[in-house]
């Protein structure tokens, strides 16, 4: 039975299409704490699961027969590690993820990935719904400007914020990477 398992959710080729368009986003240093879960986990044997989205809808960049689809090369999965498809935001809805955690044991689970306030903050809020202990880890994930609903901008940065707020103390905790990998190497991880 694993202490802890790392979700990494659709670090896929669509976010490194919109950046390379100069799209404001928060957090420039997420895919390198990403890494460094990915190493760390890697490291002790604890559990990853990959999370990859798949579009359904028409017009996007997700699709499986889009270039966007594809994972980011930093975050390919490696030897053993499970990847789920999922064709909504949240990584529960459609998938054995459920079964497969309860397989391990219910371990922790700790929360990565893009975007902050889509698929990784829907994912958080359902896992902790769901009885889990969730770690969102707030530097290893990455938000984009976005408009309200009145068409003022609202800044990658606030839009990032509100995701933790949101999340921390309610449905997850909010960790930093150096948090999260300080506890899994007390714990060991497994």
């Amino acid at each position: 039975m694993a202490d802890y398992a790392l979700l990494v959710i659709d670090v896929q080729q669509a976010f490194s299409e919109r950046d390379a368009t100069g799209a404001n986003r928060s957090c420039r240093d997420a895919e390198q704490n990403i890494s460094r879960l990915l190493t760390t986990f890697r490291a002790t044997g604890a559990p990853i699961i990959h999370v990859h989205h798949h579009s359904l809808e028409e017009g996007s960049a997700f699709r499986a027969d889009r270039s966007g689809v594809a994972v980011q090369p930093f975050a390919a999965p490696q030897g053993d590690e499970v990847v789920i498809v999922k064709h909504v935001n949240s990584a529960f809805i459609g998938t054995d993820l459920e079964e497969r955690l309860n397989a391990l044991g219910r371990p922790q689970v700790v929360i990565c990935g893009a975007t902050a306030n889509h698929c990784v903050e829907t994912t958080t809020r359902m896992a902790g719904n769901l009885g889990f202990d969730a770690f969102y880890i707030g530097d290893a994930v990455w938000a984009y400007d976005h408009s309200s609903v009145t068409g003022a901008l609202i800044s990658a940065e606030q839009i990032h914020a509100v995701s933790m707020a949101n999340l921390h103390g309610e449905f997850a905790t909010v960790l930093t990477c150096d948090q999260v990998c300080a506890r899994i190497a007390d714990a060991g991880a497994v």
